[in-house]
């Protein structure tokens, strides 16, 4: 192989490895960017849930002990440090299941003037935080395997970016949220012994056939009474 040749294989092997450094850099770019934004919409469910939970905390609808348990969780993730926010955000859920799980309390909150829009913007925010805590932990796992490849390690390609780390806490809703929402958003089953409502029930052919077969049996038995008479 001529020193031509060399120089072009050793080109070649530079332009397409300079190619794939670029997509890899532009991918990590685009990640860390989907993570930035994953997030934001993640702590702005998080600031609607805490600030419906205080609304609700204040209405004079609880006890006395319901109402400064729920009041000081809500207050207290909107104003935790980054490194106390998910235990502040997981203790706020426990709240909204204690308080919320009592019964004849939804009854009570909805009785008030306006607590139906209260209940109703606290369900759509404790359905929304799981979803955007999930949004936000899929693309920090995307993230994390990409910047896990050697050549983005020995190249240092993330830069000066910090290693995305996920969110965890405890985001389950308390359950007489869970049944409004459902029973609001999702379509009641049909059922599925009975007719369809968007068509009529049609005519009981199998009764027909039933009753044809039958005729025409005894039309049957009655002629071969006539052929044995003669």
């Amino acid at each position: 192989m001529s020193a031509l040749s060399w120089v072009l294989w050793i080109t070649v092997a530079l332009v397409v490895t300079g190619v794939y450094l670029s997509w890899t850099a532009g991918r990590l770019d685009r990640l860390h960017a989907r993570i930035d934004a994953a997030r934001a919409a993640l702590d702005a469910q998080l600031l609607r849930r805490a600030s419906v939970a205080q609304e609700l905390a204040t209405s004079g609808v609880f006890d006395p002990a319901a109402s400064m348990l729920l009041y000081q969780s809500a207050h207290d993730a909107r104003l935790a440090a980054e490194e106390q926010r998910e235990v502040a955000e997981s203790e706020l859920s426990q709240a909204l299941r204690a308080v919320l799980g009592e019964p004849g309390q939804m009854e009570a909150v909805r009785a008030v003037p306006g607590g139906e829009e209260s209940v109703g913007e606290l369900a759509e925010a404790v359905r929304r935080v799981p979803m955007a805590r999930r949004f936000h932990n899929d693309a920090v796992r995307a993230a994390r395997a990409l910047r896990r490849h050697r050549a983005v390690r020995w190249l240092r390609l993330a830069g000066h970016a910090p290693f995305p780390l996920a969110f965890e806490m405890d985001d389950e809703p308390p359950a007489a949220l869970v049944d409004r929402s459902t029973a609001h958003g999702a379509p009641a089953p049909a059922d599925a012994g009975g007719p369809s409502r968007s068509q009529p029930p049609g005519p009981p052919g199998g009764e027909r056939e039933r009753d044809g077969k039958g005729t025409g049996g005894d039309a049957g038995r009655r002629g071969d009474g006539a052929g044995a008479g003669h």
